[in-house]
């Protein structure tokens, strides 16, 4: 029988909640006027993205695509591949990706790269945590809510083979071997 992952919270929900707001007046100053195509990046960004446009009182419009590069496990494979692709045109558009976690940078640069060629107006990336201690391929945050240490991260969208999505708050998982 495998054990059991111990849950410890990182970043409670009130955090998080004045981080986003804080995000969200960052994020309205620089796109007041713009109608930004905001891209969530499909599953973990889901809760972050849903809080953080219901505080953006400004045209905008939402669009999700779903990239995988880590199976089932707690590792990332280092090959990211589409799994659901855009729907809307990005070209001449002001284009700001929604991401849960920026960790090894391989899917965010990927995503960027793949944006880049679809020839935005402009190309942003609003990160709710940034792990920097597992880059491997630089990646530029323009709106960050938390760094956080080097630690498998649960809740509030971000999962463990697709568990504990629905915490309200941002964890870290032990698992004893």
């Amino acid at each position: 029988m495998s054990a059991q992952p111990r849950v410890h919270i990182l970043f409670s929900h009130d955090e998080i909640k004045a981080t986003v707001r804080r995000l969200a007046a960052e994020i309205k100053k620089d796109y007041q006027a713009r109608d930004p195509l905001l891209i969530g990046i499909l599953t973990g960004s889901f809760m972050f993205m849903a809080d953080l446009i219901r505080l953006l009182d400004f045209p905008l419009e939402v669009e999700f695509v779903r990239l995988s590069s880590y199976g089932r496990g707690r590792q990332s494979s280092g090959k990211v591949r589409v799994v659901k692709g855009l729907t809307s045109s990005v070209k001449g558009r002001d284009v700001l990706i929604i991401e849960d976690i920026v960790d090894t940078g391989l899917t965010t640069s990927f995503l960027l790269d793949y944006l880049r060629k679809k020839k935005p107006a402009s190309l942003k990336l609003c990160a709710l945590t940034d792990k920097p201690s597992r880059r491997q391929t630089p990646v530029i945050i323009d709106y960050l809510g938390f760094t956080v240490p080097d630690k498998f991260l649960v809740g509030y969208g971000l999962d463990w083979d697709e568990k504990f999505r629905n915490l309200p708050d941002i964890c870290y998982l032990e698992v004893e071997e």
